[in-house]
């Protein structure tokens, strides 16, 4: 599967792919924009992305918390149908969840903060 993913999201450059509770974690630059739990991979939304991620059919990632026995969701959303077997399509999207990313760590305030990645043209350009 880490190579699975490494393969799919090399036209952003190079990924990290990490194991974490019981799932994976994938990284660029520092930052987590997606995490994979059974055979789903799911992309860091915000507000503002929100809107394309629900359009595009994306279904949030959602699990129980066990202590309080109820459901919960993070700000991940599902990679869109038909780009998990497309490196192009998927990086789109994958961009699109790395900005998000950025602006969530650009919020969090001035903290040590890595200089930016160039992660290629997205669909906010042009």
């Amino acid at each position: 599967m880490e190579e699975f993913l490494q393969d799919l999201f090399a036209p952003i450059g190079p990924v990290t792919v990490k194991r974490m509770f019981g799932g994976l974690g994938v990284w660029f630059d520092g930052m987590m924009f997606a995490l994979v739990f059974g055979e789903t991979v799911y992309l860091k939304a915000d507000a503002e992305t929100l809107p394309t991620f629900t359009a595009a059919g994306s279904e949030p990632f959602v699990y129980t918390q066990r202590k309080r026995d109820r459901q919960a969701s993070l700000n991940y959303l599902s990679l869109p149908a038909g780009a998990e077997d497309d490196p192009a399509e998927a990086s789109r999207w994958g961009r699109l969840a790395i900005e998000a990313a950025l602006r969530a760590r650009a919020a969090k305030g001035p903290k040590k903060q890595k200089a930016r990645a160039d992660i290629g043209p997205g669909p906010w350009d042009g």
